[in-house]
């Protein structure tokens, strides 16, 4: 038995539209918007009374998915510290290639992308950097030098 594929990367967010926003600009699309409600949902992730509202955003034309995730009820947990450091255990970054890294930044500043340190070159390969998106979200870009 092998892996099939990975379907996509769930991110819970405080803003949907937001965190959609910022995901457009970033170049990926909307595959929909649904609201869920239904008891096997809550059943899944192991929350009573569940409902959520869930956005799906994907790059045109590659595979793999975003799930953004506004939670109604319960109420979503803020972690502590509510902006964690890098080396924080869990789910790190989602790492996206771009193909002009100043431009993406330069575009994603106006929707709440903060860079977290510095842009800094991997030899003649890559231009790399961590940016903080809505809700706190972290995103690596990296540019393909050569």
């Amino acid at each position: 038995m092998t892996i099939q594929r990975m379907d996509n990367v769930g991110i819970v967010v405080e803003d949907l539209d937001a965190a959609v926003a910022f995901f457009t600009e970033l170049g990926m699309e909307s595959q929909g918007r649904m609201r869920i409600d239904e008891d096997w949902a809550g059943r899944v992730v192991g929350l009573k009374g569940m409902h959520s509202e869930i956005e799906m955003m994907a790059i045109p034309g590659a595979p793999g998915r975003l799930e953004l995730t506004k939670y109604h009820t319960p109420e979503p947990v803020t972690p502590t510290p509510a902006v964690p450091a890098a080396n924080t255990k869990g789910v790190h970054r989602v790492m996206f290639a771009v193909d002009d890294l100043e431009d993406t930044l330069a575009r994603l500043r106006p929707h709440g992308g903060e860079l977290i340190g510095e842009v800094s070159r991997f030899e003649d390969s890559f231009l790399l950097c961590y940016l903080r998106g809505p809700s706190g979200i972290i995103i690596g870009l990296a540019e393909q030098l050569s």
